[in-house]
């Protein structure tokens, strides 16, 4: 066999192989959401569940009449608002993920690499401690938007005027976020400091959690995750070329200066909106990309809807788990990162055990 055919054999497998994962993926979204909305501390029957859901998804009251009013509620306007919220966020962020390492050339690379999510927090920790000081009500989700948006731009500017901004994008981008972070960090901690014993406030939402989270979050974050992550997949062959280098993908054809450009405000988007919603949820963005990376493709066609849609059903899994392994409400971002960290550094080492071998 000659290697053309072996790769055309590999690339066959590879391609047959992540649409059966898609088709599971997306098989398990409604599961998960209904066994989610079900479950907590008021416990409702997967067949009130699915009642509920049909009903109101299709405008039929009938099908879910003789059933408890507090319980269509507490599905309905609690529960099932908190699972889209964490669906849409964790597809958002296991693509940002993608995006990130593949135009950074970094496995290593997430959501939060060039300091939006910092943005985001200082935006929304300000927001916070002007609310609980003074008598005016700023929203901490535009706060936080707008924060993240002044970053990244901040972030480019920076970039663009360094030495080696035109021999390396990826690492002048990377070292300007990390300087734009550390600022921005450096403000959080002295509003935290003066914020004094409403400080709690502050250090919850940095922690990551979809606790209240409404409708009016859910419609933010499904349309803009939606479209992003559709105009992501949509070219994911020129981002492909990117991870070859600037100049192998200018020789190729593509318009890499366009396309670079195209997928970094598609990642900050992504980033700014989930993190202006629900806060700081680390090490999703990061090991989902990875895990499926390493076990079925690093073909961004096949690699961005896989880490969408098994983001969105290991942030929905995660959110349910944390309502019910503890009465108080446990940050989200707390479980992903104690779980992720760890999980990581297997994955570190084993690969670094294959290559001993």
């Amino acid at each position: 066999m000659s290697l053309k055919d072996a790769a055309i054999l590999a690339y066959k497998k590879t391609r047959r192989k992540s649409f059966v994962l898609i088709i599971l993926f997306s098989a398990a979204l409604p599961v998960v959401v209904s066994a989610a909305a079900g479950l907590g501390a008021m416990r409702i029957s997967p067949v009130e569940t699915t009642r509920i859901l049909a009903g109101k998804l299709f405008g039929l009251a009938q099908w879910y009449d003789g059933i408890a009013a507090g319980a269509v509620a507490v599905v309905w306007e609690l529960r099932l608002p908190r699972i889209i919220c964490a669906l849409f966020t964790g597809a958002g962020l296991a693509t940002a993920g993608v995006i990130f390492q593949a135009i950074l050339q970094n496995p290593l690379a997430d959501p939060y690499t060039l300091g939006v999510s910092s943005g985001a927090a200082f935006g929304a920790s300000l927001a916070i401690l002007v609310n609980l000081t003074t008598s005016l009500l700023v929203p901490v989700s535009a706060a936080a938007l707008a924060f993240a948006v002044l970053s990244l731009i901040l972030v480019l500017l920076i970039a663009a005027h360094t030495p080696s901004a035109a021999e390396n994008n990826g690492a002048s981008l990377v070292m300007a976020g990390i300087i734009v972070s550390a600022i921005l960090q450096a403000g959080i901690s002295f509003m935290k400091m003066i914020s004094g014993e409403q400080v709690a406030a502050i250090v919850f939402w940095l922690m990551g959690s979809f606790s209240a989270r409404s409708w009016k979050d859910a419609l933010l974050l499904a349309p803009v995750i939606s479209v992003a992550v559709a105009a992501a997949a949509l070219f994911a062959g020129d981002l492909n070329m990117l991870t070859l280098g600037s100049r192998t993908a200018e020789t190729l054809g593509t318009p890499v200066r366009r396309t670079l450009i195209l997928y970094l405000l598609l990642g900050a988007a992504i980033t700014a909106v989930c993190v202006s919603v629900c806060g700081i949820i680390g090490f999703v963005g990061l090991v989902v990309p990875h895990l499926l990376r390493l076990s079925v493709s690093s073909d961004n066609r096949f690699l961005l809807p896989l880490s969408a849609l098994a983001g969105a059903l290991l942030l929905a899994i995660a959110d349910t788990s944390v309502r019910l392994i503890s009465t108080g409400e446990i940050p989200v971002g707390v479980l992903t990162t104690l779980l992720g960290g760890p999980f990581y550094i297997y994955i570190l080492l084993r690969r670094r055990g294959a290559r001993a071998l």
